[in-house]
């Protein structure tokens, strides 16, 4: 393999391998190797193990009230053969492997070579690199599955994962703040906005301070860029404007 390519394939992933003849092991599929023990195989199946442990790592330290049957679901969803697929095709992977056959036009490679591509790469910087160069690949590209897949997982339990993500981006709490109130005693209305270590959000109207606490959170989560406005709104029985 060109040391021209492995050089691209290198900038792509941002990891420059001391041992390249490793990194075009890494890039060489079956149907193109000497024999099967030379192709990335191997490094497949490690790299496999060191996502699933680098995605069940970040699980456990990230979300500290995630049960573990939750956090199965959640990985279950990250390390599935369409993510690896979806972000080995998003870093161009698929130009840079080795690959014979039918199949000329790397577009059309099946989406399960990608993304074992992107799991023998994983594999790969394991072996050279140990696994805090691994790791820190797999969370920079992968970390934004995790937070859509616990958003999904949350629903609407918005204050939830503004909680988590506050503490793992800022190590800090979310303040709520009751900008005001209006209508009489027994059916007032409240308008709340959220605070992030002095950073403020846009604010939302509900029939109770929880549930106008729940749109903040929404709101906050929209501003952070954690969830898009595609996602469903909390429920609060009111029309909030959106000028």
């Amino acid at each position: 393999m060109k040391q021209e390519i492995l050089t691209q394939c290198q900038e792509a992933i941002g990891y420059q391998f001391s041992d390249q003849e490793l990194f075009a092991k890494a890039l060489t599929h079956a149907s193109v190797a000497m024999t099967r023990v030379e192709s990335n195989e191997r490094l497949e199946f490690l790299g496999d193990s060191v996502l699933g442990l680098s995605i069940c790592t970040a699980l456990y330290k990230q979300f500290e009230n995630l049960l573990e049957g939750e956090m199965t679901k959640i990985k279950s969803t990250v390390v599935s053969r369409k993510t690896c697929a979806k972000v080995a095709r998003s870093l161009g992977l698929h130009e840079f492997i080795s690959f014979s056959g039918d199949i000329a036009d790397s577009n059309r490679i099946p989406e399960s070579v990608v993304a074992g591509m992107l799991e023998s790469i994983i594999g790969a910087i394991y072996i050279d690199g140990g696994f805090a160069p691994a790791d820190e690949f797999i969370l920079r590209y992968l970390q934004p599955f995790i937070d859509e897949a616990l958003a999904n997982r949350h629903q609407q339990n918005f204050k939830s994962l503004l909680q988590q993500y506050a503490q793992r981006t800022a190590a800090t709490t979310p303040e709520y703040i009751i900008l005001d109130e209006q209508g009489p005693d027994h059916s007032k209305c409240f308008e709340v906005a959220v605070s992030i270590n002095g950073e403020h959000y846009p604010s939302a109207w509900g029939r109770s301070k929880k549930e106008s606490e729940q749109a903040a959170a929404y709101e906050a989560l929209i501003s952070l860029g954690v969830l898009n406005e595609d996602d469903e709104a909390p429920e609060t029985g009111m029309l909030i404007d959106d000028e």
